[in-house]
């Protein structure tokens, strides 16, 4: 038998690797799936304790711990409340005119299509509402074990929240101390690594969630006061959508910023859609390069590309949930292993830049 080549080997001994890292990975995704009602609250936890960390500490100095916590918690359960109850009264005040704006948009939509260079069938949007409306009917039992399995998820959401707040009131109140009594109970031979690991991440991810915040954030006001300056109806709950979607890199911000113009067009017509379609571009640019660089790159320093296909991978394996946790995850990982061979690199535990990758404040 010739002798196998060093390239084959090397090969050979790299794919083996391969397949034993992605069958770990592939459990560990298993095992989430199946237990994904508690991998989601304690993510929520983990983003609520990131966010609510510092005024926590603050607080600690003039009160108890528990008290400090409860405050720290309770304040932004009203905030979040009161966000929502404006909403609720933008949308209920709006409610009579939208409808209105909705059937003379929906109206002028259709005499437009009617001319060139669309020339569609009149009877067209007619005849597609007629279709729904007779499948409506014929499927009313469809619909209502589909509205009742809808009720049963929202019991299912609002445990995974209930369970999130327990979880983010220990992780505020202790978190430190449990994860000194984790690493105690490791070998003494991965102390060290274990703790530079659990630094990194936790630098990372708490970097990444603040700055999803201040960028989601900022995205909501620009597109709250545009919508507004521009007339279009329910500006209020538009910008909140957009709040929320910009959790998901990428592609977040334009889907909402198209649902608004769908709003626009419908109600204010294809001008000031179209000007909100230009709203699209000029935020996306905002957001790309000048609000991800100043905010994010301390915390995220992957290509865009990896970005994009994270979030795609993310979104096939869990769908939204998937696609929001995918980009602080793979950050997560890759902070990891930048802490790891950093540590390697250095011998006296001292990074380049002074800072011991061990230190859980360090970078903030």
């Amino acid at each position: 038998m010739p002798p196998v080549s060093a390239f084959l080997r090397t090969a050979a001994s790299y794919a083996w690797r391969l397949l034993v890292v992605g069958a770990a990975v592939y459990a560990l995704f298993a095992l989430l799936g199946r237990f994904h009602e508690i991998a989601v609250a304690l993510f929520l936890g983990l983003v609520v304790t990131a966010l609510l960390w510092w005024p926590t500490r603050r607080l600690g100095r003039v009160l108890p711990r528990s008290v400090s916590v409860a405050v720290s918690l309770f304040g932004s359960a009203l905030l979040l409340l009161g966000v929502l109850t404006l909403v609720g009264e933008a949308v209920a005040g709006e409610s009579t005119t939208l409808a209105r704006e909705f059937r003379e948009g929906l109206a002028s939509i259709e005499a437009y299509l009617e001319r060139p260079p669309f020339r569609l069938n009149p009877h067209a949007l007619s005849d597609i509402q007629a279709r729904l409306g007779a499948y409506l009917s014929s499927h009313r039992s469809t619909v209502l074990s589909t509205a009742v399995s809808g009720a049963g998820r929202l019991v299912h959401v609002l445990t995974v929240l209930a369970l999130a707040v327990f979880c983010s009131f220990f992780f505020l109140h202790g978190g430190d101390r449990q994860w000194s009594w984790f690493c105690a109970q490791l070998p003494p031979s991965v102390h060290a690594r274990v703790g530079i690991s659990g630094a990194a991440a936790w630098r990372t991810f708490t970097g990444y969630t603040r700055g999803i915040v201040l960028v989601a954030a900022t995205n909501a006001v620009l597109v709250g006061l545009a919508l507004y300056f521009l007339g279009v109806p329910l500006a209020v709950p538009l910008a909140l959508l957009e709040f929320f979607a910009a959790f998901i890199p990428l592609i977040g911000s334009p889907v909402a910023l198209a649902v608004a113009a769908v709003v626009a067009l419908a109600a204010k017509g294809p001008f000031v859609a179209g000007l909100v379609v230009a709203l699209i571009v000029v935020i996306g640019q905002i957001e790309g390069h000048l609000l991800h660089p100043l905010v994010m790159s301390r915390a995220v320093r992957l290509h865009p590309l990896v970005v994009a296909i994270s979030v795609v991978a993310g979104a096939i394996a869990a769908g939204v949930v998937g696609a929001v946790v995918a980009v602080p995850l793979v950050s997560v990982v890759w902070s990891v292993h930048t802490a790891l061979r950093d540590a390697r690199l250095a011998p006296d535990g001292v990074r380049p830049d002074g800072v011991r990758p061990d230190d859980p404040t360090a970078d903030g």
